[in-house]
């Protein structure tokens, strides 16, 4: 079997311009469209806040929505009622305990209200430019098929995953993986055939 850094490699290869599909303009409209994308496709969220940021695109005008209101604009984003608290809750705290700016710190963001630590990662890395990977279904998935990194939580495969990738690429190795398992490493019906990875992918050499 290969090593991690040839599937590294083939996955920078593959994905060399792997970036973020959530639409935002600022680390407050990505922390609230990360919260959005839980259990939901980017495309219903980026949908979604293009009409909820119209007019409530910070805290403060967030926070002039009741939850019902709020609740009616995410809807199709499912989920729909704790999604609108969590919302709310970390906007308030934002406003409270930050100044009204989202913290740049992975250990401020996790005492966000509803924010846990894949949406903390992803806001860090991305909005913050920080080394962090976000461990998401497709990161998941892919991650313990080609056996870069296995575990049953996301917490041990994002442990894993942190041994085996150099820091300075952790950002953009979530990207790549989930570009992979959006694109050929399908939950349901993997694209093995397809695959540019099965020669290295344990999922695909156990059969």
């Amino acid at each position: 079997m290969c090593t991690s850094d040839e599937i590294l490699q083939q996955l920078e290869s593959l994905y060399p311009d792997a970036a973020p599909a959530l639409r935002f303009r600022s680390p407050y409209e990505l922390l609230v469209a990360v919260i959005l994308s839980a259990q939901c496709t980017d495309e219903r969220v980026n949908k979604v806040t293009a009409e909820l940021f119209r007019e409530h695109d910070t805290p403060e005008k967030m926070l002039r929505l009741s939850q019902e209101a709020l609740e009616k604009y995410i809807y199709s984003c499912g989920f729909y009622h704790n999604k609108a608290a969590h919302i709310l809750s970390a906007s308030r705290d934002i406003l409270e305990k930050f100044g009204g700016e989202v913290p740049s710190t992975l250990e401020e963001l996790r005492t966000l209200a509803g924010v846990g630590r894949k949406t903390a990662n992803v806001v860090y890395a991305v909005a913050f430019g920080g080394d962090a990977i976000a461990v998401d279904t497709h990161v998941f998935r892919v991650s313990n098929r080609l056996g870069l990194a296995t575990g049953s939580t996301p917490e041990k495969v994002e442990e894993g995953l942190c041994k085996v990738i150099p820091k300075e690429k952790w950002s953009r190795a979530h990207h790549w993986l989930i570009y992979h398992g959006r694109r050929v490493c399908h939950s349901q019906r993997p694209d093995c055939a397809h695959c540019a990875l099965a020669p290295y992918c344990r999922f695909f050499h156990q059969g």
